[in-house]
């Protein structure tokens, strides 16, 4: 058999494809990793701000258009490691009452074909892989578990235990985020050092539970193991019936090259695998391959996400603001009969990422005045399944998004009573209850919000469920059509929940390697 003949050929590195590597590897199979990118480079700039939120140095400069023809960078990082090289680390399970049928003020999100009890053995599975530091209970609307986190919480600074203490005083339940970094506290040996570049950066000293370090770097040196870096799949063969994937076309380094495999898994983030298998339609799947339910690259959905500025007359005296949590309005609630989302922060901001992103300006305040009295929260809401939300392809084979936001008001509110919090916080030693200047949009997102290019939580392209008429994956994350294809990042989603989607793209990862180990015996 050709050397070039693999037992399993995994695309993408990133939360699902690192992940599923991982656990394939360390069972044996003969895997080939394709990643588009390289290994992004240890150097300075990792922490610079100037470097990653000015230049963008790490972005990708790949040209995607919306649905008005307007061209624009997606916020896409192509690195061993995938988006992860970048993310925030916040690593929650999904809600139990997430994967039922919620109504929302502007529709319903759809129960998943899956219950939280069949998931809940991955999630502690990944929480294990990826170090994840929590403290159980704290939450009040985290779900049963059946195995504690390795790690206690990553401790809050006193500014932002202060502020824990307020939203208690006001009958909240504030709780230290589950975090993927390697911060031991008051450890002087931890790895992690608590910096201000760790939220949006990468780490310059490999301290983030990113999918290269914690999932590809181990199983490198394994004989079963090929990683592939700057090759670019840009289709799928079919054989001549359309029902098995034969092999993978790449481009590398100016070589076109084929491989084949007994089972393909794609994962290079839900636009993307959706983008891959529209450019891989051939006479027998014509709109696209395994799209016979006309379905690939629909329901986009990416959350409702702001960043708010809570700005004071005192500096913030902070390092790293991403320890604190409010799940309080996660629900229906008195505060308002539909769910709103969570509240939660950034790692921080300074002058030159705020320069970079243009925010609104407080009377008399510097840009580098305002970060460094700046509390930065991170608000999320949930948007909900739309089929004119989608991935298409134009003339040149190069994506288009189409997406039109829903759900707003419930983000609206969500935004209002965090400047409603805010303003009942307790008063300051030296300027009493006028320390608080107001909470502020960051333009961070235009109009308030991620624009159409923060795709970071991109999901539901590719939705799973049991009828082929109504999804594109089955619930092993096969697709209906394609019977040794299979995907494992977001795009399987059929709702986005409120939360970061990252610790759930790794379960199911989990989850289907498990299922490939089975069926592969």
């Amino acid at each position: 058999m050709s050397n070039n003949h693999y037992d399993v050929i995994v695309i993408g590195t990133g939360a699902g494809g690192g992940t599923i590597a991982n656990k394939l590897a360390v069972a044996g199979k003969k895997i080939l990793i394709l990643e588009r990118g390289d290994f992004l480079p240890r150097e300075k700039d990792n922490w610079s701000s100037p470097a990653v939120h000015g230049e963008k140095k790490y972005q990708t400069k790949e040209v995607w258009r919306d649905a008005d023809g307007k061209e624009f960078n997606p916020q896409q990082h192509y690195y061993v490691g995938g988006n992860t090289k970048v993310y925030g680390a916040a690593l929650f399970r999904m809600r139990a009452e997430d994967f039922g049928e919620t109504l929302h003020h502007e529709g319903i999100s759809p129960a998943w074909e899956m219950s939280y009890a069949e998931l809940e053995p991955y999630y502690a599975a990944a929480e294990q892989l990826y170090g994840v530091r929590g403290n159980r209970g704290e939450d009040p609307t985290e779900p049963w578990s059946s195995a504690g986190y390795l790690y206690p919480a990553v401790s809050h600074e006193p500014r932002i235990k202060q502020l824990a203490e307020d939203f208690t005083a006001q009958g909240l339940t504030p709780f230290h985020v589950p975090l993927g970094i390697m911060r031991d506290n008051d450890d002087p040996l931890s790895k992690c050092i608590r910096c201000d570049t760790c939220d949006g950066y990468p780490c310059l000293v490999q301290a983030k539970a990113d999918a290269e370090v914690v999932a590809i770097n181990p199983v490198l040196g394994y004989p079963n193991v090929t990683l592939l870096t700057n090759a670019l799949v840009t289709n799928l063969e079919t054989n001549p019936t359309g029902s098995e994937v034969t092999a993978v076309n790449v481009e590398r380094n100016g070589d076109q090259l084929k491989y084949t495999a007994d089972v393909f898994v794609i994962s290079c983030g839900a636009i993307n695998s959706a983008a891959l298998l529209l450019r891989s339609a051939n006479d027998k799947h014509p709109r696209g391959l395994a799209n016979s339910s006309d379905l690939v690259g629909r329901h986009l959905m990416k959350h409702n996400n702001s960043i708010m500025l809570a700005v004071s007359r005192c500096e913030v005296d902070t390092v790293y603001q991403k320890t604190l949590g409010v799940n309080d309005f996660y629900f229906a609630s008195d505060a308002w009969e539909y769910p709103m989302g969570s509240i939660t922060f950034v790692g921080g901001v300074d002058g030159a990422t705020l320069a970079a992103h243009a925010p609104a300006i407080v009377p008399g305040f510097t840009l580098e005045m305002m970060a460094r009295r700046a509390l930065a929260f991170w608000l999320m809401s949930e948007d909900l399944p739309d089929p004119n939300n989608r991935v298409t392809l134009a003339e040149d084979g190069s994506i288009i998004l189409t997406y039109r936001e829903n759900n707003t008001q419930a983000h609206e509110r969500l935004k209002e009573k965090t400047k409603e919090l805010m303003n009942h916080q307790r008063k300051c030693d030296i300027h009493g209850s006028g320390c608080h200047v107001g909470v502020f949009a960051s333009n961070i997102h235009v109009s308030q919000k991620i624009p159409v290019a923060g795709v970071a939580h991109q999901n539901g392209t590719l939705r799973f469920g049991g009828d082929a008429q109504t999804s594109v994956l089955d619930l092993n994350c096969r697709t209906h059509d394609v019977k040794n294809l299979y995907a494992v990042d977001s795009s399987f989603f059929p709702s986005s929940s409120a939360l970061n989607p990252g610790l759930t793209i790794m379960a199911n990862a989990l989850r289907v390697g498990e299922h490939l180990l089975a069926v592969m015996r």
